[in-house]
Formats: structure tokens, C-alpha cells, sequence
């Protein structure tokens, strides 16, 4: 009974949400803010791989955009990665949470049927807030959240809005998160120069455009893929720019 009234109040929250202009999925996430504005929030995640690190950080510095880094606790202590995390930030990125342990929290195909308690949830997402407050950031100036696997349902929006999180996820209609594939994986495998047409399609296509959009590409992939997303974001950019978007950090934008 507890749960069914905590649903109810997350389902206001959503109502509320809508009033502000942002688009919210069934399961609790914003996925794309005011589709009025022709505004772009960047956002990367990131586990076990950073190697797009460096071209990402002086893209975004050549166009002046800031993004917003959602990294796992195991991101945040892999000494390899340190002095990246300290450049994000000292570049003013917005540096958040993407679970401690990247673990998946709902079954792939019973999307209601839990493989993590409340608790285990809650601790993770709080060793994850312990890692990043290493680098002088706490959790309340980092509220947005991005679900490891972008996979979730309506009772971990309601966990995480209990820790005052919002929870967000990429807006869907493009290709973009399937940046993390590489040939050996076959059919699944998709390029970045399908990446790069089909987000350009979208914008030419979409009712909205890619307005208001939370684009998302990963800081790091599998060496198996050679062929990086990262490596086009300066012509992506470029391009979206002359349709006259612009960038924002992720709680710039809500």
C-alpha cells in the first residue's frame, strides 16, 4: 500500500514536471526538456573506459559548451582517470552520479521485475555521491541522475526522488547511445557515420526537431570499436550550431 501511495506522489511530481515544459517518460525520467527552445544538453557517461576524454574536453572548449559527465564510482577511482575528472571539473562540466557499481537495476525483458532491493540501490547511489565528493562536489549540488544501462522503471524513480534526486535519460530518436558497439557484436553493431546521419535525420524530421534534446555519447568506449563517436562531435557540432542551437549543462537547462 505504501509503494501504490508513493507512485501516486511520484505521478504528481510528473504533472508538475509537465507544467515546466519538460518531457517525461512513463517511467518517471525526464527525457527532454522545453521542446520550444532549440536548446541541446551534451551529456556523456562513463564506466570502465575514458579514452574520448581528451578530444571531448577541447571540443567542448573550442565551441565554449559546457557538458555534463555522469560517471559510475568506479569511474571516479580509477587513478587513471583522476586528472580527466579534475579537468572536468575545473572546465565547469556538470559532474554527477551513474551508479557506484553500474549495476543493473531492472530485468531487460520484465521491466517491473526488480534485481536490486531499496537498500541496495540507495547504498550504491550514495557510495557513488562519496566518490564524487572527493573532488569537492556534493550531492546537492548535483541532484540530476542518469540510470546505469539507461535502464529503470517507476520504483526506482521513486527511490531516487526519496534521496531528492531527478532522475533523467536521453531522449529517444536517434542512435547516438549506440556508440558503445563494436563489428564483433554483428547486427547490433552501428557506425558513426550512421550515428552522425541519424541524429541529423531527427533534426531535420522531428516534429520538435532536436529541441530541447539530452543527447547522449559515452566519454569512453570497447577498444574493439575503432571507429569513435567522439572523433565527430566537432563536425556534429558545427553543424547544429548553424541550425542555430545552443549547448547547456544539464541543470542549466532545467
Amino acid at each position: 500500500m505504501r509503494f501504490y501511495l508513493s507512485i501516486i506522489t511520484l505521478l504528481a511530481s510528473i504533472f508538475c514536471y509537465a507544467q515546466k515544459k519538460v518531457v517525461v517518460d512513463p517511467y518517471g525520467a525526464i527525457v527532454r526538456g522545453d521542446t520550444t527552445k532549440k536548446e541541446i544538453a551534451l551529456v556523456f557517461t562513463g564506466d570502465e573506459f575514458a579514452d574520448g576524454g581528451d578530444v571531448i574536453i577541447s571540443t567542448l572548449k573550442k565551441y565554449d559548451i559546457k557538458g555534463s559527465f555522469f560517471l559510475t564510482g568506479k569511474f571516479y577511482t580509477n587513478p587513471n582517470f583522476k586528472n580527466l575528472i579534475y579537468r572536468l571539473k575545473d572546465g565547469g562540466h556538470y559532474l554527477g552520479p551513474h551508479s557506484d557499481q553500474h549495476l543493473l537495476y531492472a530485468d531487460w525483458t520484465k521491466r517491473d521485475s526488480m534485481l536490486v532491493t531499496e537498500n541496495e540501490f540507495k547504498t550504491d547511489l550514495k557510495n557513488n555521491y562519496e566518490r564524487i565528493k572527493v573532488f569537492g562536489i556534493k550531492m546537492k549540488r548535483a541532484p540530476y541522475f542518469i540510470p546505469p544501462f539507461e535502464w529503470y522503471n517507476l520504483r526506482i524513480s521513486k527511490w531516487a526522488k526519496d534521496l531528492n534526486l531527478v532522475l533523467i535519460n536521453f531522449s529517444p530518436g536517434t542512435r547516438s547511445t549506440a556508440d558503445y558497439t563494436y563489428p564483433e557484436m554483428g547486427k547490433q553493431y552501428v557506425s558513426s557515420e550512421e550515428i552522425y546521419h541519424s541524429i541529423l535525420k531527427f533534426e531535420s524530421s522531428g516534429k520538435h526537431h532536436l529541441n530541447g534534446f539530452i543527447l547522449l555519447i559515452h566519454i569512453g568506449t570497447d577498444p574493439r570499436r575503432t571507429d569513435k563517436l567522439y572523433n565527430k562531435m566537432d563536425t556534429l557540432i558545427s553543424e547544429l550550431r548553424k541550425r542555430n542551437y545552443t549547448f547547456r549543462r544539464i541543470d542549466e537547462m532545467f
